[in-house]
């Protein structure tokens, strides 16, 4: 299964990031969002990230003139149809992932691989509404993309080998380092990083210690680059809440209830860094 041209739905943070590596690996890449307000933006974006690169002498010019060639802005959805992959990477929403991967089965051929960027969604419930739950597979890339070099690849119940062995290659050429994971709530990744966020929560929220000795402990005692309440604002304490709440969900565990702190938080609009307030202030 030769993967040649993919197309990566959703320009935000991560969709453009992904684009960037595919691009930079020498794939040809479709880029498409519900606007070409939004398919600019992600455009801008992956153009700032490549000027950075040359100014500090990492890429020439010559070679981000070339990345930035293979990219290909697309209004359309239905020119899915020309792609070997797709990768969506569009809002957290299972209605709308799935809507979306409705839409794609139809317009997809047969062999078209359809991926997703879930970073806690099910996989095997996405794959159930296409008629091809065989060619659905997760790739979960970490943020920012073109730096972490993570990418957990999530077998859906009914993946198929080959599907998953040529995303697992694809991941490679693209730079990075796939994992195999299996498809249960929050997979490797949000199973283990966001029950420590929702408990480092806890802990000020129980008046244990402050929001800044809880990320010094981690930091200094555990040689954590980010404290898990920093990380959680760079996160979104949004996106936390609704992957500590699939957790819950999945399991029906009580050690995944999240942290009443981080629902005030979220109904306040303190989302971290994105609204200036979180455990943080980010503003000036």
């Amino acid at each position: 299964m030769n993967i040649q041209t993919i197309m990566v739905v959703g320009a935000g943070q991560m969709g453009s990031g992904i684009v960037q590596v595919a691009a930079a690996s020498g794939m040809k890449v479709l880029l498409h969002d519900i606007s070409m307000a939004f398919i600019d933006k992600g455009l801008a974006s992956i153009n700032k990230q490549l000027s950075r690169g040359v100014e500090k002498g990492g890429l020439t010019e010559v070679s981000k003139t070339e990345i930035l060639s293979r990219i290909q802005p697309l209004e359309q959805l239905e020119q899915a149809e020309q792609v070997d992959l797709v990768i969506e990477a569009i809002s957290e929403n299972m209605v709308l992932k799935t809507s979306l991967f409705q839409r794609l089965d139809t317009i997809c051929p047969p062999m078209t691989i359809l991926a997703s960027n879930t970073s806690s969604l099910p996989i095997t419930e996405i794959a159930a509404v296409t008629g091809r739950p065989a060619q659905v597979i997760g790739m979960h890339f970490m943020n920012p993309v073109p730096v972490m070099p993570l990418v957990e690849v999530i077998r859906g119940l009914e993946t198929s080998q080959e599907v998953f062995e040529a995303v697992y290659k694809l991941s490679e050429r693209m730079g990075k380092t796939p994992v195999e994971v299996k498809d249960f709530p929050g997979f490797v990744s949000n199973r283990i990083l966001m029950p420590m966020i929702n408990e480092a929560i806890f802990t000020v929220y129980e008046g244990v210690a402050s929001v800044e000795s809880v990320d010094t402990v981690m930091k200094l005692g555990m040689k954590h680059p980010m404290g898990p309440l920093e990380l959680a604002d760079f996160i979104g304490l949004d996106t936390c809440l609704s992957i500590m709440e699939i957790l819950y969900e999945g399991f029906k565990d009580s050690k995944y209830r999240p942290c009443p702190l981080l629902r005030k938080y979220v109904k306040a609009g303190r989302l971290g860094r994105k609204s200036g307030q979180g455990f943080y202030s980010y503003h000036g």
